[in-house]
């Protein structure tokens, strides 16, 4: 039994404290690896790994072709300017190779957990003869994984899976008690920028989420350039998360007078707090009219743009 930190009760210098002495108490005189991933939970834990051991982290931050456009060197120069060193491997072939003809949600899954961890991870481990790695899961990755609502990539205890046996190391999970708005607050109090602590979340399997069917090179060029598309419009409008979501078939369309098959995208965007219920949010139809036309000019190949107006639940908030 996890016992929650709710917000109102977060003393985050104390937490703060408490979970580098932890860390450094687990570490010991060892090298410990964290894995950073852009995001606030990844992000956070970084900064507090950093803060326990120092030179003894060893941040990676994975390119496995499934992120956003820019993404790695966008977060590397976050990252420096904090004084944090960090370093890329480039595994896209990795991932690309083990996604494919996979069109079973959790199958997709399973199959970017085994490659990261197994994998990319077990080689890192292995060659730092590091003995933990440091990663962001948070309460809610528990409680949907857990209630079989989808399996989160990080959650392994709680599913009976002893990581020490089937990967070969330990992982250290300081923000296990917290959700999302806990996470920020401690974000906030570690020095991290706006721009990350209170970044709209991002799937742990990061693009192929967002994919329908079998993830492609060519599918995530598709969602890769629409997600760029519903970031610049939507981030402006407080809501808690919004995303494109390429579907799978082709549908009927029609371009310079003649029929044209193409890719549909659908947009969500979400209010919610804590990700365990969540609302779409109300956007005007003009905003939906502007999505609807810089998707179809912007991103190759789009005939079709919908938008998502179903609650969590019964719908999630990612698709796959």
């Amino acid at each position: 039994m996890i016992n929650e930190i709710k917000l109102e009760s977060l003393d985050t210098a104390r937490f703060i404290d408490e979970k580098v002495n932890e860390i450094a108490a687990a570490a010991g005189y060892g090298i410990a690896i964290n894995a950073l991933s852009g995001g606030v939970d990844s992000s956070v834990v970084t900064m507090l790994g950093h803060r326990a051991l120092g030179k003894r982290l060893r941040t990676v931050f994975i390119q496995n072709g499934l992120m956003r456009e820019g993404e790695a060197g966008f977060i590397e120069g976050i990252f420096r300017d904090l004084g944090v060193e960090i370093e890329i491997i480039d595994a896209r072939d990795e991932f690309l190779d083990a996604l494919k003809g996979i069109t079973d949600p959790e199958k997709k899954r399973e199959a970017i957990t085994q490659t990261f961890y197994k994998g990319v991870f077990g080689r890192i481990v292995r060659e730092s003869n590091a003995r933990h790695l440091l990663q962001g899961t948070i309460l809610t990755d528990v409680d949907e994984t857990v209630a079989g609502i989808k399996r989160q990539h990080n959650v392994f205890a709680q599913l009976g899976i002893d990581p020490q046996e089937t990967f070969g190391y330990q992982i250290l999970e300081p923000l296990i008690q917290l959700r999302k708005d806990g996470v920020r607050a401690v974000g906030k109090a570690l020095g991290l920028p706006e721009s990350i602590f209170a970044r709209i979340p991002f799937p742990g399997p990061a693009l192929a989420a967002r994919i329908i069917g079998e993830v492609t090179a060519e599918k995530l060029t598709v969602v890769r350039k629409a997600t760029s598309v519903v970031e610049r419009i939507l981030c402006n409008r407080g809501a808690f998360q919004y995303m494109a979501i390429l579907h799978d078939d082709r549908v009927t369309g029609m371009r310079d007078g003649k029929r044209d098959f193409g890719r549909q995208i659908e947009i969500r965007c979400w209010d919610s707090i804590d990700a365990r219920t969540a609302t779409p949010s109300k956007l005007p139809f003009e905003v939906l009219e502007q999505l609807a036309s810089d998707i179809v000019s912007e991103v190759p190949g789009v005939v079709s743009v919908t938008y998502n107006i179903t609650t969590k639940p019964p719908s999630t908030i990612e698709a796959v």
